[in-house]
């Protein structure tokens, strides 16, 4: 009897340098869905004063041999400088941004309004019936945010996406 061998999914937070060219995101983007794989999370910063160099963060999830050959192969793109798997140099920071929408009255948004403190979002649009609370956090507060507001009345959720950089003082 033959046993297949299922290597286990992990969750990787990749940083890449880039030249900040026209197309550049689409060529990375390419790399990913060709092969079938998915990115849960992307966002793009300039880095330099000139605005030629952007970083890059992308969040995707799959089997060890699929996050090396992403690293490899997004290495070999020309305007790419530099590849960093934070999840492989050890402690980092990742945090994210959302809008979250909750309409409710009465005991939903006395109750909503508890939560929030407790996870120190803040109010940044109120209405009688609804609030957009802004919140920064790791991703995994966030989600959990989001899931007691289902409760209370969630209406709406915007993400940034997630944003790290490995702790200490040395470059990543």
């Amino acid at each position: 009897m033959m046993h297949i061998q299922h290597e286990a999914e992990e969750r990787h937070v990749l940083t890449v340098t880039v030249d900040n060219e026209a197309g550049i995101l689409a060529k990375i983007a390419g790399l990913f869905t060709a092969r079938g794989y998915n990115i849960d999370s992307l966002t793009v910063a300039d880095i330099t004063d000139n605005h030629a160099v952007s970083r890059i963060t992308i969040v995707t999830h799959g089997p060890r041999s699929q996050i090396d050959q992403i690293h490899a192969q997004l290495e070999r793109l020309v305007p790419v400088h530099k590849v960093v798997d934070l999840t492989e140099v050890g402690p980092h920071v990742a945090r994210e941004l959302a809008l979250v929408k909750v309409a409710g009255v009465g005991d939903r948004r006395v109750e909503a309004l508890r939560i929030a403190e407790v996870f120190r979002a803040r109010p940044v649009d109120t209405t009688t019936g609804s609030f957009i609370f802004e919140l920064t956090g790791a991703p995994d507060k966030i989600d959990s945010f989001v899931a007691l507001m289902r409760d209370l009345g969630l209406v709406e959720v915007g993400r940034t996406g997630i944003v790290a950089m490995a702790r200490g003082a040395a470059e990543a």
